[in-house]
């Protein structure tokens, strides 16, 4: 009994030994992109590949690691699940992007940094840092574009233009965080943007895009949405952009949209100054801060002046060491009316 024991046991080491490697060296995740958006605070993530979830669980959308309010990985190109867990692990200890690079290249779990891609963005500093890697080895037509506040990387691309198309998507397109994420995908929206689904006349298999909104649960994000799969010949970009647009006119008059409604900003007397044009949508009676190192604050603000223009007042934040902080505002009821993202010097 104990020889079948271990032989069973083998058996079971060898079967996970075998899918983690088919995973790791078939996930050739292609294109995609990560931002941010420093004014509210949100955090995305979208990417496309010509595989499906007949392939790897998920489709493209398993190389995504959203953290919300802090920013978002892509560990792409012969995807290993060790890899992502040591970059978020990185990550969320502290690491910048372009730390984050280094330390991947020196620290690949089968010492081949040279066949992987990575991208990184974050917003905890106050303001955005990005960086990216390709290493030498990946499928051609491999690079990678860096901006402020996104990085943009692909691998058995078409050709160079498939990024220059991502990045005039995402650079030129005003709107929500959400919106220019979804406008770099269409940049691809090209036969053969991943050259292997040019014979069936499409940009790839599956495509994703996600976006974490201040406090959101990782596990669970405002925006998160997979075309894990679709029929042969059926453009997933095209696929996501409908689901997409159903999502945001859903939206659009939730209290997601409601940030623009909430300014806050530091008043020459070091006050957190704060005015709110949402009244319609509910009567405000708290102010919540909450620093990224875990300071919170809660405020009364149902003493100050609120008519159907609106409300405005400060709020004392004196002993709030400094750092960035998510400011939200919320009805008697707890409906969140609007959410912004300042720094405290």
């Amino acid at each position: 009994m104990e020889q079948i024991e271990r032989m069973k046991s083998a058996v079971f080491t060898a079967l996970l030994f075998f899918t983690i490697s088919v995973a790791s060296t078939s996930a050739q995740d292609t294109f995609s992109i990560v931002a941010v958006d420093i004014t509210t605070g949100q955090v995305g993530s979208a990417g496309a590949t010509c595989l499906d979830d007949d392939d790897i669980a998920g489709g493209a959308i398993i190389i995504s690691d959203v953290v919300p309010d802090h920013g978002a990985i892509h560990t792409q190109s012969y995807w290993h699940p060790a890899n992502q867990s040591n970059a978020h692990e990185q990550f969320i200890e502290g690491a910048s992007p372009t730390q984050l690079m280094d330390w991947l290249e020196s620290n690949d779990v089968q010492d081949s940094p040279g066949i992987r891609q990575y991208g990184a963005v974050d917003l905890v500093t106050g303001s955005a840092r990005a960086d990216a890697f390709t290493g030498e080895a990946c499928m051609d037509y491999h690079g990678h574009l860096v901006g402020e506040d996104y990085a943009i990387q692909g691998n058995i691309l078409l050709d160079a233009s498939i990024l220059e198309a991502m990045e005039q998507g995402f650079t030129e397109t005003s709107g929500t965080l959400a919106e220019r994420l979804m406008a770099a995908l269409q940049g691809a929206n090209v036969p053969g943007a991943d050259s292997r689904c040019l014979e069936e006349g499409v940009s790839s298999r599956s495509a994703f895009i996600r976006v974490a909104f201040p406090g959101d649960d990782p596990n669970n994000l405002t925006l998160d949405l997979n075309v894990s799969i679709t029929p042969e010949g059926v453009e997933p970009i095209t696929e996501l952009q409908g689901v997409f647009d159903a999502w945001n006119q859903a939206t659009e008059t939730s209290e997601v949209g409601k940030s623009n409604e909430l300014q806050v900003y530091l008043d020459s007397a070091g006050r957190l100054a704060f005015s709110y044009s949402g009244v319609e949508s509910g009567v405000p009676e708290q102010l919540l801060l909450t620093s990224m190192l875990g300071q919170e604050g809660a405020y009364n603000v149902s003493r100050f002046w609120v008519d159907q223009a609106g409300l405005s007042g400060w709020v004392d934040i004196r002993g709030f060491s400094p750092g960035t902080y998510i400011v939200r505002l919320v009805s008697k009821s707890g409906k969140l009316l609007g959410t912004r993202k300042m720094m405290i010097h």
